[in-house]
């Protein structure tokens, strides 16, 4: 499929599924990168119908690090198991140190 024919759903998909390993990215800053910059709530829907496409969904999180996403994934710590599980803290429901983790599409792509 060419990109210019692709949905914006799966424009954000192909950008998720570039998020480094052990990295975070947010809803705005894909936004940003597809030059919807207000359009973070739209990121974080395509996030939300992104299971069985293989997105790393669990790597976008909010602008300030939170895990909102977390309630559309099975189990209840789901999304915070996998992040931990590529060695990144989460406290509270909460990114720690994202600065160090965090990956901007606009400037690493």
């Amino acid at each position: 499929m060419q990109p210019e024919t692709l949905s914006f759903f799966e424009k954000v998909y192909e950008v998720a599924k570039k998020i480094p390993y052990g990295r975070v990215t947010s809803y705005g800053a894909i936004a940003k990168y597809l030059g919807a910059g207000k359009s973070a709530r739209i990121v974080g829907y395509a996030m939300n119908g992104s299971h069985g496409k293989d997105v790393p969904a669990h790597r976008v999180v909010n602008r300030k690090g939170l895990l909102t996403g977390k309630h559309h994934f099975e189990g209840t710590n789901l999304m915070q198991q996998l992040l931990e599980s590529e060695g990144i803290e989460v406290v509270d429901h909460q990114i720690q140190n994202l600065e160090a983790v965090y990956w901007d599409p606009v400037k690493d792509l």
